[in-house]
């Protein structure tokens, strides 16, 4: 795939397939995420814009059984890893 080729990263992105923010498209390619300049690898969504990601709380769960997340600000920067 040629840099033309590229899709654009979405604003947001969930890699929760229930989230209106879910993009099997760009997902299906290796995205990284550098937040704060530091490489995240547990990133659960993010926000340009807004200047957040959610990221898992160790192996806490909810009451349906998803892992509990925190949201955190600061610059972030999706990239493909390809």
């Amino acid at each position: 795939m040629s840099d033309n080729d590229t899709p654009a990263f979405p604003d947001r992105l969930s890699v929760d397939p229930k989230s209106p923010y879910y993009n099997e498209a760009i997902l299906s390619r290796d995205v990284g995420i550098r937040f704060k300049g530091a490489e995240k690898t547990n990133v659960e969504e993010y926000c340009i814009s807004e200047g957040w990601i959610r990221v898992t709380a160790g192996t806490a769960k909810d009451r349906h059984g998803n892992p509990l997340t925190i949201k955190v600000h600061g610059p972030v920067e999706p990239y493909f890893k390809d």
